[in-house]
């Protein structure tokens, strides 16, 4: 894709399921890519991948929770690789279980993972993309947001917030010739999924493939596909978008 060679990708979650697909693919477009991640032999796996491949890339060890370990984070990559250019947020956490039988403990974990995460990593790296006139931010919310899902709820309100939060601030910042978009995977074969499995879910897995018009689910590396469009110069002029990845699973308009 256009425009990704020599860029400075900053990926959240990179270190495993769709966040390393991301990582992975744009290092084969030439971009420099840093993987961060809490879990860190994740993230150093991610980059000993992409090394061998003859690309440049960093681990950063961070919790996208905590504002200020973000921002630090972008001030190591500003001092030695220059202003991220494109920012993915990657990085999530669910589980799934009734709305009933939640703690409030977890609506918080939730809830700051992947709303609060988002938001922290964007305004870290707005003053530079401000400053330097251009940016693509990427964030990932899923079509739990756009449709619901049992067993999901706060997890689907957090991704919700995503997508508000991603169209407003596309307005915010088009001036800016900053780009904010979004991609709602549809369910893919991650960890999440393998935990699903391995936790004595595979019934609701198998109906999940059945549902699905392609009878499959998604790999990461075809939600990959939708995430590195949108940081590419091919979507130079599409900003405040949401683009479902979910084999028809859901057709929301």
């Amino acid at each position: 894709m256009r425009g990704l060679e020599n860029q400075v990708a900053l990926v959240t979650g990179g270190g495993s399921g769709i966040g390393r697909a991301v990582c992975l693919r744009f290092a084969a477009e030439g971009a420099r890519v840093v993987v961060a991640d809490i879990d860190t032999a994740g993230a150093e796996q991610t980059v000993n991948t992409i090394r061998a491949a003859g690309t440049e890339a960093r681990a950063i060890t961070v919790n996208v929770t905590d504002y200020d370990a973000v921002c630090a984070a972008v001030r190591e990559i500003r001092e030695s690789w220059g202003a991220v250019d494109v920012l993915v947020n990657c990085a999530g956490w669910d589980r799934m279980e009734p709305f009933i039988k939640n703690t409030p403990d977890f609506w918080r974990k939730v809830i700051d993972i992947n709303l609060y995460g988002p938001i922290n990593c964007c305004r870290a790296v707005l003053d530079d993309m401000i400053e330097q006139g251009r940016g693509k931010i990427v964030n990932i919310s899923s079509d739990a947001a756009r449709v619901g899902s049992t067993g999901e709820t706060v997890y689907a309100a957090a991704k919700g917030g995503v997508l508000a939060f991603s169209k407003s601030l596309a307005r915010e910042v088009a001036r800016y010739r900053i780009n904010v978009n979004v991609v709602c995977p549809g369910p893919t074969d991650t960890p999440f999924i393998q935990r699903l499995v391995e936790g004595g879910s595979e019934k609701l897995v198998e109906a999940l493939k059945r549902a699905i018009p392609f009878g499959r689910m998604a790999s990461p590396e075809e939600i990959a596909g939708a995430i590195l469009f949108f940081a590419s110069a091919d979507a130079d002029f599409i900003t405040g978008q949401v683009f479902s990845v979910s084999g028809g699973l859901t057709m929301a308009g």
